[in-house]
Formats: C-alpha cells, sequence, structure tokens
C-alpha cells in the first residue's frame, strides 16, 4: 500500500482505515474514521479532498479515492448501527454556550458534551445546522444526513435552542453570567460584492439568498421561491462552490440558460508540475456535476456594468476582457483593448466570495475585538477570543474556508474550552488558529 502524505486538517489517519477497509474490517474502519473526525458524512460529500491530490499516487497517476472510502465507511457503520451516542463518564457540572449549529459549532459542542460539560447550542435559524441546513442543496447534501446526526448529539446530551438570536433572544451578558465558558461559530456569511453601476437593479441577488429561499422551498418551509430562476437567463458571478451550488438549483428551477463569469483565465485541465508541484492543491478548472448538468462559462471577464429596462430590472450586463500579468507576488489585471463583451439576462447571482463575519453589536457588547482580516474575530493560539471565556472558531475566526476547516477547527477550539475550564484537557487539538492549508 503506497504511504500517505499527510493533507488534511483533521489530521484523518487514511493508510489506517484503508488497511481495514482491504480486510473487510469496517467496524474498525468506522472507528479510526471517528477517532479525528465528527462528521465524515459531511466531509465525505462536500469537502474538496486535499488529501486526494497530496496521495503519492497523484505524482503521475489518479489518487486513492479517499473521499468514496470515506462515505463508504460511515454509510456502512449508520446501516449497521455501530453509530451510537457517546454519553460522558463523569458530569463537570460547567456549563458552556455554543452560538452558532455550523459544522465548526457541533463539533465544539459534541466535543464538550463528551468532555462532561452542559452545553447548549444557540442557533436563530428555525432549524440547525447552519449553511449545512439552508446553504448547500439537498442534491449535494440530504438533510436527513443532518438530523441522524443532530439524534445522536441529543442521545448524548447536547442541547439545543433554535429560533435563538443573540442580541434580540437572548444578551451578550446572559452569555457571560449564565454560562462558563462561550465559543462562538458563527460561520463567515457577509458577502463580496461588486460595485458596479446599475447594482441596485432588481432581479441582481446574493447568491447564499438565493439558496436559502430554495432550499426553505425545497424542505416545506417555504410554499414558494421569491427568486425563481424559472425561464430565465441567469448569470452566475464567481466560480466556487457556492457558485456551483447556484448553477445547480438554477438548472433545476429550469433557468432558460445560465453563463458562470469569472474574472480569473481559465486553468489549465491538468497540474503544472513546475509551477503547481505536488503535494499542493491542484490548480486546475474545475468540473462539477453541476457544471455537467450545463453551464456557459466565461473566463478573464470583468464586470463593468448591469444594464437594465425602464422598471428598474436587470436586462443584461457589459463586461470587457481582461489579461492577468504578474508583477512578484501581486497580480495584475488590465483590461484587453476593444475586449468589450454584452451579454443579456434577466437573473444575476453574486456569489463572488464571502468577506467574513458580520459585525453584530453583541460582539462589542461581549467585549469581542476583530482581527487583521475584514470582518473576523481576533483570537490567540488557544481560539480565545479578548473577551474573557469566550472563544471563537471556524470560518468567523480564519475567514470562508472549508467545511473539513471548520470540524478540524471546533475540536481544536473544544480542547481549548476544557483545558480553560478544567485545567487540563484529554481533547484533541489537532491544529491552531494560525495553521493554514497547503
Amino acid at each position: 500500500m503506497p504511504f500517505c502524505h499527510a493533507a488534511c486538517p483533521l489530521g484523518n489517519v487514511v493508510p489506517d482505515w484503508s488497511r481495514l477497509v482491504a480486510t473487510s474490517d469496517w467496524r474498525n474502519a468506522a472507528e479510526a474514521l471517528h477517532a479525528t473526525n465528527n462528521f465524515p458524512e459531511f466531509t465525505g460529500r462536500l469537502c474538496p479532498a486535499p488529501c486526494e491530490p497530496a496521495c503519492v499516487l497523484a505524482i503521475d497517476h489518479e489518487a486513492v479515492t479517499i473521499a468514496q472510502i470515506e462515505r463508504t465507511i460511515i454509510e456502512m457503520a449508520w446501516e449497521n448501527g455501530w453509530v451510537e451516542p457517546h454519553r460522558p463518564t463523569r458530569r463537570t457540572a460547567k456549563r458552556v454556550a455554543v452560538v452558532g449549529s455550523g459544522p465548526a459549532g457541533l463539533a465544539a459542542a459534541q466535543q464538550l458534551t463528551r468532555a462532561g460539560h452542559d452545553v447548549t447550542v444557540f442557533e436563530r435559524s428555525d432549524r440547525l445546522g447552519g449553511l449545512l441546513r439552508y446553504g448547500i442543496p439537498d442534491f449535494k447534501l440530504d438533510k436527513s444526513l443532518i438530523e441522524r446526526r443532530l439524534c445522536q448529539m441529543a442521545g448524548e446530551g447536547t442541547r439545543f435552542e433554535t429560533g435563538v438570536e443573540v442580541g434580540r433572544d437572548i444578551s451578550a451578558l446572559s452569555l457571560r453570567t449564565e454560562f462558563d465558558a462561550c465559543v462562538l461559530a458563527c460561520g463567515a456569511p457577509a458577502p463580496r460584492d461588486v460595485g458596479v453601476p446599475g447594482r441596485d437593479l432588481e432581479g441582481i441577488v446574493w447568491a447564499m439568498d438565493y439558496l436559502e429561499a430554495a432550499n426553505r422551498v425545497q424542505a416545506g418551509r417555504l410554499s414558494g421561491a421569491p427568486v425563481d430562476a424559472a425561464g430565465k437567463r441567469v448569470v452566475i458571478i464567481g466560480g466556487g462552490d457556492t457558485a456551483a451550488d447556484c448553477l445547480g438549483t438554477a438548472n433545476r428551477q429550469k433557468a432558460t440558460e445560465v453563463v458562470m463569469i469569472d474574472h480569473n483565465p481559465q486553468p489549465p485541465r491538468h497540474r503544472n508540475p513546475m509551477t503547481n508541484p505536488w503535494p499542493q492543491v491542484p490548480r486546475i478548472h474545475k468540473w462539477t456535476p453541476a457544471h455537467e448538468e450545463g453551464v456557459v462559462e466565461g473566463w478573464a471577464l470583468s464586470v463593468e456594468e448591469f444594464v437594465g429596462d425602464e422598471q428598474g430590472q436587470v436586462r443584461g450586463m457589459r463586461l470587457h476582457k481582461i489579461d492577468l500579468r504578474h508583477e512578484g507576488d501581486r497580480r495584475i489585471f488590465e483590461p484587453v483593448p476593444g475586449g468589450e463583451v454584452e451579454i443579456e439576462c434577466e437573473l444575476v447571482l453574486i456569489a463572488a466570495g464571502f468577506a467574513g463575519a458580520e459585525r453584530r453589536a453583541w460582539l462589542d457588547d461581549l467585549g469581542v475585538d476583530l482581527g487583521s482580516q475584514p470582518h473576523t474575530v481576533l483570537v490567540d493560539e488557544g481560539y480565545a477570543t479578548t473577551a474573557e471565556g469566550v472563544f471563537a472558531c471556524g470560518d468567523m475566526a480564519r475567514g470562508a474556508s472549508l467545511v473539513v476547516w471548520a470540524i478540524a477547527e471546533g475540536r481544536a477550539c473544544a480542547a481549548a474550552v476544557d483545558a480553560a475550564l478544567e485545567g487540563h484537557t484529554l481533547l484533541p487539538a489537532p491544529i491552531s488558529p494560525s495553521d493554514r492549508p497547503l
């Protein structure tokens, strides 16, 4: 069996469970998988698997299909009843509040509950899961996967309160006085805007607003989507995972055509070993199942203006072709002479990335300072914020990132909280906030 080059923030012991699967020892493979990852059913479906391009076979061959093995192990475990609540053997009488029920918050809550603390998760939405619930479409993550894991966590003793927003339904003072520690895991939902003329036209929508409404319809929480792509020419600005989710959703809503616009040049189909060597994450053209369902791609295009009709409805866009050049580490985009482009559309979805955590008044009430990056919470190497007893992890502290990093930070933050409360911890702490992916 080829040796494995580590590239997983969770520290997943891929060789161990690969060896166990090879000998059909599925139960112990599931134990090895859960030893480092609270929610392999999420990472196995949502993580872009940086472990695979870091596999030694990927130097000159197809990598081991690690994500597929991971999914198979965890589904085998669920089907055979091997995933059960792990109730703590002792209780500390310490109370911990976790604000946010995305993957970072849920991972922190599960670890702290298993350490014996009394944990309550507060979620401002009507259902648990954070972006897993309403930000990711069902065709990518069936919501029954969230429910069965929440049932396990409830069986372990974690409490959940939905429809509770800090600053409205519970005060920052209550978090400080009623709990021995507080973990902030509210994500980084603040979107990055496109500031060009015509931005205020009707029909130009944030990607996450569009996805949330569509997912609520799918979940039976809304009778109809306020923004529907049916019969419309749709333009998606951006080329990441959120843009791909919008693409799949728009096609399912029977859009006439979907165009994806990216200001970057089209990446190559294969890794360049000179400029992008193994085991770096390959900078190649990302082609997802959503793309296979139908898309028109526009690369190296800059949005110059949105064009509307007399009623203020978007009807098109003016774009300009651009060239990319490098000056040291700087990337400089320059317009191509005569590169004007116009396209028609009735719906524009902005999926240009996330600016970070939302600026909320209750953060000031808690005494939490922001970090050097815009819209992130400042934490030290132990995930502690500038407010005593308040910790932060996941996208809220590091900026928008991958689900695997959210879970890893949730686990590490839980270990830091446990150590602060008890003076020591037996919980694993795989990473610190200063760690960064390859």
